[in-house]
């Protein structure tokens, strides 16, 4: 499994324990839907400055969202 595809079963791990959809979390980060399903397929880069939005709306520390251990 690559890395990006590690950070994007994190990012989807993290986001079910919230209780939300791809689509709120899409919402709540000003991106599209079909976005958020790339990234957590590890299809799709996310820029740094979303990934730290990403983690500050799911309330996690930026390590473990990136914890590829």
């Amino acid at each position: 499994m690559s890395r990006l595809e590690e950070l994007g079963k994190n990012i989807k791990k993290y986001r079910e324990t919230k209780g939300l959809t791809q689509a709120a979390l899409a919402e709540k980060l000003d991106l599209s839907y079909e976005y958020i399903c790339r990234v957590e397929r590890g299809q799709k880069y996310m820029s740094l400055r979303k990934l730290f939005e990403l983690a500050d709306v799911l309330e996690v520390d930026f390590c473990k969202l990136t914890n590829f251990n």
